[in-house]
């Protein structure tokens, strides 16, 4: 955008937020699939009647499936009616610059397919869901070029060069995003890819780094490099436009370099040019771009597009990078357990705060209180120890039948430990699983902005369940079933474990590992049950305010000593089986 020509940045930035926007609408994973498109289809309603009323029109044809679904939470608006500052610039880039608005359609039915979670199984399904998703907005950028009075002559060499283009890119942008993506259970590389490389799912998930993955990451990243390299595109188009292109190129490649140099970690943290690199590529670029375009006269657009808000600066918390784990007050360290030994996913019932309380002749919100002094340091601990996947159960559905005050003054906990900046400056993913019936809206919007500003962490993912029933998770998932059985879109003798997973309000939750509870309890009282079919169970009688980083590192001890068969007979050594 920073290449652009003056005039056009406002709308250009414009589609490249409606772009980010829409694309996390379908990405977010709060909601089950359909929830996912639901959310989609309401943004695109808002932006067809946004346009309607002042005479433009409409997006196109619907997309396929529900037409009418409610407020939009999320990136796409707030579920109040009030304007989506996105939205409203895109249509107002819409109207000012007279766009063919039914452009958008493609876009909008590959990001519905995204919504659904499967995955494309050849690289030419690959491919075609990339240039449906990314060809339209490219087809705008020419639009504003020439009606803005830039010569822009597209050759047939164009056409023919630009898909691999931005497959190119797109593969980049994978590669830079793979470690994000693997802690959140996703995978959005063919399966054919996989396969040629005789790559196991299961490996990639957990992030070993086997030959067959190595193979697989140094091919990726070689095919990005020579995607990218379309000298085609820069022939014959204003020097203004070469620019932009060449210098794109050397940034997208000099991303797929990094990705290589990273070798193993790359699928533990994201592939990010260095600011160095960055400025070396771009500060040359821009005065080149500056000189270019002013060799043509550009026109100016009918009226002023709406600008967006600035962009967070780097000084926000939340974008500043991560800070490490706080060491424990007693200097003892995290045992040096190999990354392979650990488990994926722990999942914690913190059971004991009113107990504790009561011990000590204090008001049980007090131990609610200390209890989220002990959370903060068993956070702190499951980081050094290198655990990708920690769920706190925080507050069940059944906890709505104690005492009215008590649960206030929990929420009030939660938001206060939500804000706090020492948690927001970790490289902890926040993620929420619950229902947000019945919360104050201070507290659920906490919990959705927390997890927004930390999605681009790539540490530990901690989830909360606040407000949480696993019976209702499964009953959500059957019913999300059974719609789309009645309404034609599966057959129900094809249901098996992996679609009904798939229908989960949070189905890139990994299984859980091991189970631990403390507070003297021998139960799960309804915490994660699909989740905790062939989880290790690790019970302990300490109350939670008295817990910290230690206990969660014997837990985690004595899982390593267990051997796991998940239903397959032991193998004795010298004997066959």
């Amino acid at each position: 955008m920073q290449l652009m020509p003056a005039a056009l940045r406002p709308a250009c930035w414009a589609m490249y937020a409606a772009a980010v926007t829409t694309d996390a609408l379908v990405d977010d994973e709060e909601g089950s699939p359909a929830e996912r498109a639901a959310r989609l289809q309401a943004w695109v309603d808002a932006l067809r009647a946004e346009l309607s009323e002042t005479g433009s029109s409409p997006v196109g044809p619907p997309i396929a499936g529900p037409s009418r679904a409610g407020p939009s939470h999320g990136p796409g608006g707030d579920g109040q009616g009030r304007a989506d500052p996105v939205r409203r610039a895109l249509a107002d880039t819409i109207r000012t610059w007279q766009l063919d608005v039914e452009t958008l359609t493609p876009v909008f039915t590959a990001l519905r397919e995204d919504a659904s979670g499967r995955r494309p199984q050849t690289w030419r399904e690959w491919s075609l869901r990339t240039q449906a998703e990314n060809t339209p907005w490219a087809m705008w950028c020419l639009t504003l070029l020439t009606r803005a009075g830039v010569p822009t002559t597209v050759r047939q060499e164009h056409l023919e060069a630009m898909p691999a283009f931005l497959d190119g890119l797109y593969l980049t942008d994978t590669l830079t995003d793979l470690a994000s993506d693997l802690g959140r259970g996703i995978l959005t590389l063919p399966e054919e890819a996989l396969a040629a490389h005789g790559v196991s799912e299961a490996d990639l998930l957990a992030r070993r780094w086997t030959p067959p993955v190595e193979a697989l990451i140094t091919g990726l990243t070689e095919q990005a490099h020579d995607w990218l390299e379309q000298p085609a595109l820069q022939r014959g188009v204003h020097p203004g436009m070469a620019v932009l292109l060449r210098t794109s190129t050397d940034l997208f490649r000099a991303r797929v370099r990094t990705a290589r140099r990273l070798g193993p970690a790359l699928l533990h943290r994201t592939a990010e040019l260095s600011p160095a690199v960055r400025l070396r590529l771009l500060a040359p670029a821009r005065v080149r771009a500056v000189r270019a375009w002013r060799r043509a006269a550009l026109a100016q657009p009918a009226e002023p597009v709406v600008a967006l808000p600035e962009p967070r600066r780097e000084a926000d918390a939340a974008f500043l990078p991560p800070v490490p784990p706080r060491p424990h007050p007693s200097g003892e360290c995290a045992p040096d357990i190999p990354a392979e030994r650990l488990p994926r996913h722990v999942g914690v019932i913190m059971d004991g705060n009113g107990r504790w309380a009561a011990q000590q002749g204090l008001p049980r919100s007090e131990g609610h209180r200390v209890g989220s002094d002990a959370t903060r340091d068993v956070v702190h601990g499951a980081l050094e120890l290198g655990l990708s996947h920690l769920t706190l159960y925080a507050f069940s559905t059944e906890n709505w039948r104690r005492d009215a005050s008590e649960v206030a003054r929990l929420f009030r906990t939660m938001h206060d430990t939500l804000r706090d900046s020492d948690l927001r400056s970790l490289d902890v993913r926040l993620r929420w699983a619950g229902s947000p019936e019945g919360l104050p809206v201070d507290l659920a919007d906490a919990l959705r902005q927390s997890a927004r500003d930390s999605r681009h962490r790539t540490g530990l993912t901690l989830t909360l369940c606040v407000n949480y029933g696993g019976r209702a998770e499964l009953v959500q998932a059957a019913a999300g079933l059974a719609r789309a059985a009645a309404a034609g879109e599966l057959d129900p003798d094809h249901i098996d474990e992996r679609l009904l997973a798939a229908h989960l309000p949070h189905p890139h939750l990994p299984e859980v590992d091991l189970l631990w509870r403390t507070g003297g309890e021998h139960r799960i009282s309804n915490f994660l049950p699909w989740h905790l079919s062939y989880s290790e169970l690790h019970f302990t009688d300490t109350l939670w305010p008295e817990v910290d980083r230690r206990d969660l590192w014997r837990a985690v001890s004595t899982y390593t000593q267990r051997r796991r068969r998940h239903g397959a007979a032991p193998v004795v050594e010298g004997t066959r089986v």
